[in-house]
């Protein structure tokens, strides 16, 4: 399906068309986890951070602009704390993440510091990508440091998040980022070398060097389970490629030792090819980052429009609602199956939808006067999803 068929879309051909692309890409996001950045014993592996920093400044020193989205806040505090593992209550994880966050950026901005390259921290939660305004607000603090000089280190806030707006790992934060700052390609940085077709220690499995459709790994088994020191496991890993491909970022995912080969386009890891065009920021923002308010039900004609890619969605073809919102709130479409087909900005408050569900454009200006005869979702501020999911109306 074309997520983006009826849509605005960047003509913009992609810079990096494949792997060795990389080596010249004007701007990448790099992502390392907190596997990648703690010994055992939960300090910081310093060794490896400043192998990653000394790649990093290597290339800012090429002209070549690079966003780096850092885990390791939570686990690099939870040692000086006298913890022995991860915090499991938020409130603890908030207190780690607080104690942790200082002693990552410190290290960072020394490591960076002797190679002449000033960093500039940035601290994100989930809602501020789901923020329309806070959106913007992120990507012009980002595009300011990135015209400065400066390299970008982004986390998740968790000294403040909570479960209800975090983004739950960073791989997520990476794929919308590199959306954000409009990437050339992204690399993601883990403690496995690369997607297997088994198990990765298995000694009958085999690194899969390139993936150009979700389907030619469908069958490959893997974990949604993190480390003991991170959140995110494969599973978590694989959705953030599917938002970054979907939309024109390629990805390679590769461990961190290899960070080098990686930017450097060599054949490690897995080079995942881009699968879709890019969309301007308004639309991945909405298809990827905002908060929905409530969800409206379709009939099967008005789906069958929607699906399309070139109808706006009218009154006509609503014949339920739920939750309460305002004119210009992100919403669910849902098809009479339960399935969410779309997201778009609504165009009524839900207080006007009762009077308005199933009637025809001609009657509702007849009815209600002039302006009722809008469209409910304008096919303009409409995008598809990539995997329709089942949801409650």
């Amino acid at each position: 399906m074309d997520h983006n068929s009826g849509v605005s879309i960047e003509t913009t051909p992609p810079f990096v068309r494949d792997r060795t692309g990389i080596a010249t890409a004007p701007r990448v996001v790099v992502k390392i986890g907190s596997s990648s950045l703690t010994n055992p014993d939960g300090t910081l592996a310093t060794e490896m951070i400043d192998h990653l920093v000394g790649v990093i400044a290597e290339r800012h020193a090429r002209g070549q602009q690079v966003v780096l989205v850092t885990s390791g806040a939570i686990a690099a505090g939870f040692a000086p704390m006298g913890l022995a593992t991860r915090p499991r209550d938020l409130a603890t994880a908030q207190a780690a993440a607080s104690v942790g966050q200082g002693i990552l950026i410190t290290y960072y901005q020394e490591a960076f510091a002797q190679h002449g390259v000033q960093v500039g921290q940035v601290l994100l939660t989930a809602d501020d990508t789901m923020r329309r305004g806070h959106y913007a607000n992120a990507r012009r603090a980002l595009e300011r440091l990135l015209a400065l000089g400066i390299v970008p280190i982004i986390n998740e806030n968790d000294a403040v998040a909570t479960d209800e707006i975090r983004f739950g790992d960073n791989d997520r934060l990476a794929a919308l980022v590199s959306h954000i700052v409009r990437a050339d390609a992204l690399v993601l940085l883990t403690d496995v070398d690369g997607l297997y077709d088994g198990p990765p220690a298995a000694p009958s499995t085999s690194r899969i060097p390139v993936v150009r459709k979700f389907s030619e790994i469908s069958a490959v088994e893997v974990s949604s389970k993190g480390s003991a020191v991170g959140t995110g496991g494969m599973a978590s890993k694989l959705e953030s490629v599917r938002i970054a491909t979907a939309t024109g970022i390629p990805v390679v995912l590769t461990s961190a030792p290899q960070v080098a080969q990686a930017l450097a386009g060599e054949d490690v890891g897995t080079w995942f090819a881009i699968m879709g065009k890019r969309m301007r920021r308004r639309r991945l923002w909405l298809a990827y980052a905002a908060k929905t308010e409530g969800k409206l039900l379709l009939d099967a004609g008005a789906t069958k429009a929607v699906l399309g890619g070139r109808a706006s969605l009218l009154a006509a073809g609503v014949t339920d609602f739920s939750g309460n919102f305002d004119a210009g709130d992100p919403v669910e479409l849902v098809s009479p199956e339960g399935l969410s087909i779309a997201r778009g900005l609504v165009a009524f408050d839900s207080h006007y939808l009762p009077e308005i569900l199933g009637q025809r454009t001609s009657q509702l200006r007849n009815d209600l006067g002039s302006g009722f005869d809008r469209p409910v979702v304008h096919r303009d501020d409409l995008v598809l999803a990539i995997r329709p999911k089942k949801v409650q109306v």
